[in-house]
């Protein structure tokens, strides 16, 4: 068993074939492009050299609205810039600091780690989201890392309903010589998890990674298997799962904050995993999510590789948006 890790919680360790990388501040920065070129440039052409009157920030809520930070986070946001610019003028980089400052504020308190390691031992992590969202992947890059740092981890590959899923998993099992328990195509979800809880205890592992089939949350009787996954693993422990990570795909936009809402209902959902941040332009999304969501964000994804699922920090997400390098 390894130490318990440090304050920051998730950490990427290397593992074979993955080569060096730029750094995460970099690789959100450059993921966060296509979104913040867009809005930014929008915004200086709007504010830069011109004494901030409410038709500019009316101006300026509109294009907050259209990054998809959502009314109401919008409205906050630009009446947070205009208390501090009203009546000024500003230059583009003042203008930055001053959006990243409020988009952070609306973030903050919705920010958290997470610490599979400093819990209860096994300690059981449920993985839960619809068909593409990322979620295997997800997985799959935490078993790694936990790995790399020296944790004993078990994979469970609940997503028994389709065979692709527990063969990419099991890539991802391979590639870090973490142990995974299978079953057969339709074979019982809620069955294997609870043997895989059951192995757990019995052999001292650390974590359990327990994928899910990806639910659409409007189809009642998928819900209900996860409903039956989440009644199983609380009869081998009745503090299980000790974390549901809800993972979205950022590149649906506002269509995942109804996923939030039944994927809470049903599983409990104790933290939020966005991930393809690189792959929209409206990466401001994250804020109404972080605002639907009782759970609040703990891990977002930039990209493909293994270390591009990191712990969510407020301002650097916030500055990453407005095209700001990490201070």
């Amino acid at each position: 068993m390894s130490d318990a890790p440090p304050d920051n919680g998730f950490i990427i360790a290397p593992i074979p074939g993955f080569g060096p990388k730029k750094s995460w501040t970099e690789r959100l920065t450059k993921g966060l492009a296509k979104t913040s070129k867009e809005f930014t440039e929008q915004v200086t052409a709007v504010l830069t050299k011109r004494r901030l009157d409410q038709d500019a920030l009316d101006e300026l809520e509109e294009m907050l609205i259209e990054a998809d930070l959502g009314p109401a986070a919008a409205a906050r946001v630009a009446a947070a810039f205009g208390k501090a610019r009203f009546g000024r003028e500003a230059d583009e980089n003042e203008i930055k600091e001053s959006l990243a400052e409020a988009i952070a504020a609306e973030l903050r308190p919705h920010e958290a780690r997470f610490d599979p390691l400093r819990g209860p031992k096994p300690y059981i992590v449920l993985f839960v989201g619809v068909n593409g969202s990322g979620k295997t992947t997800t997985l799959g890059k935490i078993a790694a890392d936990l790995k790399g740092r020296g944790a004993k981890v078990l994979i469970a590959a609940g997503d028994t309903f389709r065979a692709a899923a527990v063969e990419q998993l099991s890539v991802w099992a391979a590639r870090s010589d973490t142990p995974i328990i299978t079953r057969p195509a339709g074979a019982d979800a809620a069955g294997l998890v609870f043997d895989a809880a059951a192995r757990a205890r019995a052999e001292g592992f650390d974590v359990v990674l327990v994928d899910t089939a990806g639910r659409l949350q409007n189809k009642s009787a998928l819900m209900d298997e996860l409903a039956k996954i989440v009644r199983v693993l609380k009869k081998a422990d009745p503090s299980a799962p000790h974390e549901t990570l809800l993972v979205l795909d950022a590149t649906v936009g506002r269509n995942a904050l109804s996923q939030v809402e039944a994927f809470d209902r049903i599983a409990g959902v104790t933290g939020v995993v966005m991930t393809k941040l690189d792959g929209t332009a409206r990466g401001g999304v994250l804020v109404p999510v972080a605002e639907a969501s009782r759970a609040p964000i703990k891990l977002i994804g930039v990209g493909e590789g293994i270390d591009d699922l990191q712990p969510f920090d407020a301002t650097a997400f916030a500055r990453s948006l407005v095209g700001l390098p990490a201070r």
